[in-house]
């Protein structure tokens, strides 16, 4: 199967203070048009940077990218120029944040904060969209993370939310652009464990429903078995065991994914949508 989103070797420093630490050890990792990849490993051990480097979030300096690619439907995101890297954030790949409350500007509504990123994307993919479509847009998309009275949701601000809401708030906000890669980073990780299931089986039927590839960043294996079927284990930086989620669960190779898999609770049970 093609890959859509290919990092190959990626090698990543940061220096402060006069002393320079190598954070990425030549990752590699690959996610295929329509795949469910999870990068799991424990704070600290390289997953945000690999993240940040894809969505070109990293700040340079303190950070250098010193080997590797990063391959997205053919095209080097390292080598393109800063405006056509900036129009693919958001538009052919999208997040989704872990704080929804860090995330969502508290003085504006729902629909506000949703059409001005829609207006934004529309500019960039050369769309034409009046604010009667737009609305129409944003009532879609929060109907398709499953939001009851969504024309209610959209007129709310962050706060009337609970967190479950918010969460599907962001979640409607990395699909407005219809992107082709989704990467969630600890979704839920805040929520109470049924709330988390329901927003990790509202992901999973959604980009299985659309198509799109998602990578899961998480330091939860309970959370990899909800979500993937591919599995890349990162410590220290270097990616130490991958393969596909059944087989890794069956019989890990590495002692740190044993511990892994036993460190955490299983998302277990009938959940509600």
């Amino acid at each position: 199967m093609t890959s859509l989103l290919s990092v190959q070797g990626l090698s990543v420093s940061f220096t402060t203070y006069g002393r320079t630490a190598e954070v990425l050890k030549g990752v590699s990792l690959d996610v295929p048009q329509g795949a469910q990849v999870a990068l799991v490993g424990e704070s600290g051990s390289g997953k945000s940077v690999t993240m940040k480097a894809i969505m070109g979030l990293l700040p340079q300096p303190p950070a250098r990218i010193h080997a590797g690619r990063i391959m997205f439907d053919g095209r080097d995101l390292l080598t393109l120029p800063e405006r056509e890297r900036v129009a693919l954030r958001g538009t052919a790949m999208s997040m989704v944040f872990q704080d929804p409350m860090s995330s969502l500007n508290p003085v504006w509504t729902i629909e506000d904060q949703l059409s001005t990123i829609l207006k934004y994307a529309d500019r960039r993919l050369g769309r034409d969209r009046d604010r009667r479509g737009r609305r129409a847009r944003v009532i879609e998309v929060l109907s398709q993370v499953r939001m009851r009275d969504p024309e209610r949701v959209a007129g709310s601000f962050p706060i009337m939310l609970s967190g479950g809401m918010r969460q599907r708030v962001l979640i409607a906000m990395a699909l407005l652009s219809e992107p082709r890669l989704l990467i969630a980073d600890e979704p839920g990780t805040a929520l109470d464990v049924t709330t988390q299931a329901q927003i990790l089986k509202l992901l999973r039927d959604l980009v299985e429903a659309q198509g799109l590839a998602l990578l899961m960043i998480t330091h939860n294996l309970g959370v990899v078995r909800e979500t993937s079927n591919y599995v890349y284990v990162m410590n220290k930086g270097e990616i130490v065991e991958e393969g596909p989620t059944a087989d890794l669960f069956a019989a890990p190779r590495q002692q740190y994914t044993r511990d892994l898999i036993a460190a955490v609770p299983r998302l277990t049970g009938r959940v509600a949508t």
